[in-house]
């Protein structure tokens, strides 16, 4: 055998669906889970973009685009800023691309055109997230962005394709979601370790947790007040799980089920305590693809075996597994046994040409499959991070590292509005961020509001790093529609003040005698000025006071 040839036989190895138990049931789940991602994360930037960064949002991306185009001439900015904003940048052009992502998110739920609607549907966020600026400096969004782009390959051709038995995933295209989700667990596992933080090497790194996240819920007010040797438990589980357990996905069948099943459990327990968007239900659904269908078979017959569950099990089935006119549904076992081929059927017929659109896109997960390990392994400035490098600006192929540091105090930014020249100070009340000391912390991930996270960072550094913090200050003087709907309420109900200031809180959840006896979740210490005082004068100048 020539070295051309081996390469084509790797090639068609990669490309083919192999052979055993098939992976339709896990790939359709997760699909339409994907499109509720998509659809979670297209709603939530369609209440808040605007007042990130629209015309008369925070950070303009007009203002944004044209600085680009100062700083990267030519065609290479189209490059290095990926958008479709570059066309048009304006408000209507904003709505536009939002309704055009929920949309696709909504087709791709409903299995209508999977190829074409994910591949629209990550270009849409791709063209978002380039623009949104500092507001989607979040490493969920390069995790969509690259579970987009695999799934593309990963998805069944034709527009309704049902299970799509006659196109079943090939291996790479599963290989490299599975690699995504390893790659998820693992890298936060050795980033916690490298980073140095005392408090996961003494085991204290969840006893604070639960308060001092960017967004708590409720019920991590009650697994806040366990006592240490719980919150060391978790310490150790989730180190085991992140880097131990999660290698079991490249074991045989019996390891990857329990496997499986440790990390949904995990994934359960910090979406039922925490808001951190639509991050832990990416993680939790790319964990489906541990399964296969023989799992789902055997829980179609548990269905199929009672009175009501088998007319759930029937209406399910005619709702969701439409297929084309012609095509036979013979249950779920057939339909995985057309997923792969018999062994001897191959021995028979002679391999069939691979088109040239396979091999590319099997090459072309190689590549990426090379430039993920780069990302995170290879030095930043070393010649084996180039393609890493060269493929940043479209958040493909990423190193991850969830929670390398544990924050240890929890502090709060607030903005203050005065319209009686600086004697009272009325607060602009967020709309999920805690504030009020007696305001139960809300559950809403997926939903991910943008201005609040981004707030909670600005807030563990000086208020020179975020200057944005004072553009916002500056809308809020200005009245801005826009940028005030990214808050609960208008306190001065259209009448903007000309003085608006942010202070600093230190928050901590109350105890519980204190919660029983007064009903307060949060308790504070307000610590002083953050960016200042911004102010506008009778000359419409607008100056800052800033913090002593």
């Amino acid at each position: 055998m020539t070295a051309a040839e081996r390469i084509d036989s790797y090639i068609r190895h990669l490309a083919s669906p192999g052979s055993g138990a098939g992976y339709l049931w896990p790939r359709w789940i997760w699909l339409r889970a994907l499109g509720l991602i998509f659809l979670s994360a297209f709603y939530s930037l369609a209440l808040q973009i605007h007042g990130l960064i629209g015309s008369r949002g925070i950070l303009p991306q007009g203002r944004y685009l044209a600085e680009a185009r100062q700083a990267v001439p030519g065609l290479a900015r189209f490059w290095d800023f990926p958008s479709l904003f570059w066309l048009n940048a304006s408000d209507g052009a904003l709505t536009l691309v939002l309704a055009a992502g929920l949309l696709c998110s909504i087709l791709i739920t409903l299995n209508v055109w999977p190829r074409v609607t994910i591949g629209l549907a990550t270009a849409l966020f791709l063209s978002c997230i380039t623009t949104l600026q500092v507001f989607s400096s979040y490493q969920s969004d390069g995790m969509l962005l690259e579970a987009g782009l695999l799934s593309i390959f990963f998805a069944p051709a034709g527009a309704r394709p049902g299970l799509g038995a006659t196109h079943p995933p090939s291996r790479v295209s599963l290989f490299m979601l599975r690699w995504e989700w390893f790659r998820i667990y693992f890298e936060s596992g050795i980033v916690k370790l490298a980073s140095g933080d005392p408090h996961w090497r003494n085991l204290t790194a969840m006893d604070d947790y639960y308060q001092n996240g960017p967004l708590p819920a409720w019920p991590g007010w009650y697994i806040q007040h366990l006592p240490h040797w719980y919150h060391a438990a978790t310490v150790i589980i989730t180190l085991g799980i992140e880097l131990f357990v999660v290698w079991a996905v490249f074991l045989p069948r019996p390891f990857r089920l329990l496997c499986a099943a440790g990390v949904t459990a995990l994934q359960t327990g910090i979406i039922a305590t925490a808001n951190y968007a639509f991050l832990n239900y990416l993680v939790l659904m790319l964990g489906v693809l541990l399964l296969d269908d023989g799992v789902f078979e055997r829980t179609a017959r548990w269905l199929r075996s009672g009175g009501r569950c088998r007319r759930a099990f029937s209406v399910f089935r005619s709702l969701w597994l439409r297929r084309r006119p012609g095509a036979q549904s013979n249950g779920f076992t057939e339909n995985a046994q057309r997923s792969t081929h018999n062994d001897s059927d191959r021995t028979e017929r002679p391999p069939a040409p691979l088109a040239w659109r396979t091999r590319a896109s099997t090459l072309f997960l190689c590549v990426l499959f090379y430039t993920s390990i780069s990302a995170f392994a290879a030095p930043s400035d070393s010649i084996l991070r180039s393609p890493a490098r060269w493929l940043d600006p479209f958040r493909i192929a990423n190193a991850y590292g969830l929670f390398a540091t544990m924050t240890p105090a929890r502090y709060e930014i607030e903005f203050q509005g005065s319209a009686d020249g600086g004697k009272t100070w009325i607060a602009y009340p967020f709309r999920y961020k805690p504030q009020n000391p007696m305001e139960r912390p809300g559950v809403y991930a997926p939903y991910h509001p943008r201005f609040e996270w981004n707030l909670w960072f600005a807030s563990l550094a000086p208020w020179q790093d975020s200057p944005w913090v004072l553009n916002t200050q500056a809308r809020l003087i200005e009245g801005s529609p826009s940028v005030l709907r990214l808050f609960r309420d208008d306190p001065f109900k259209g009448h903007p003040p000309p003085r608006v200031r942010t202070v600093l809180w230190q928050y901590w959840f109350t105890d519980w005698r204190t919660h029983e006896e007064t009903g307060a979740w949060w308790r504070r210490k307000q610590l002083g000025l953050f960016a200042g005082e911004l102010s506008r004068g009778a000359d419409g100048q607008l100056t800052l006071t800033a913090p002593q």
